[in-house]
């Protein structure tokens, strides 16, 4: 057997490698990450990132056993999903259109304007044609986004020109 065959076999030990390696890394950061500036008790800010990696390790060590003895993943069996169906490039490119659009748009018109936009344009990629309703759903769900962020959170959001309105 060659090894391109073997390693075809064998590709979720490709998966394991990563996971083992991002858990690698979250664990090396959470280990040097300073705890005085956050530290209010006796759980310091590297608990949760601690246990993150660690069960990112465990669990590229178990689906390593796993494949090592023989096991595999089913193949799309429990997926809905057509696999003669072409993928729907149209409806991909307007999603990234509608994400980049507000990429470009938050620092000059805020994120109320920018979210309102990729809201809209999400709805639209995927199919709807209401216009007017979907526009009222994307500021209602822009600006309440807003305001459960900036408000309630205490994260900055540009607010562009509706910064002194709300």
């Amino acid at each position: 057997m060659t090894t391109v065959a073997l390693l075809r076999q064998r590709s979720e030990l490709g998966v394991a490698v990563f996971l083992a390696a991002l858990g690698g890394l979250v664990l090396v950061d959470a280990l040097t990450l300073p705890t005085d500036f956050a530290q209010r008790g006796p759980v310091g800010p590297a608990a949760v990132p601690t246990v993150v990696g660690g069960g990112l390790v465990v669990i590229a060590i178990a689906l390593a056993v796993d494949v090592l003895r023989g096991g595999r993943g089913e193949a799309e069996s429990g997926e809905d999903v057509d696999l003669t169906t072409p993928p729907d490039w149209r409806t991909v490119g307007l999603l990234a259109a509608a994400f980049l659009a507000n990429v470009a748009l938050i620092d000059a018109v805020g994120f109320p304007i920018s979210g309102a936009v990729q809201f809209w344009g999400a709805a639209y990629a995927l199919g709807s044609r209401k216009y007017l309703r979907d526009a009222l759903v994307a500021v209602g769900m822009s600006v309440g986004t807003y305001f459960v962020f900036h408000g309630l959170l205490g994260v900055t959001l540009p607010g562009g020109p509706l910064t002194g309105l709300m």
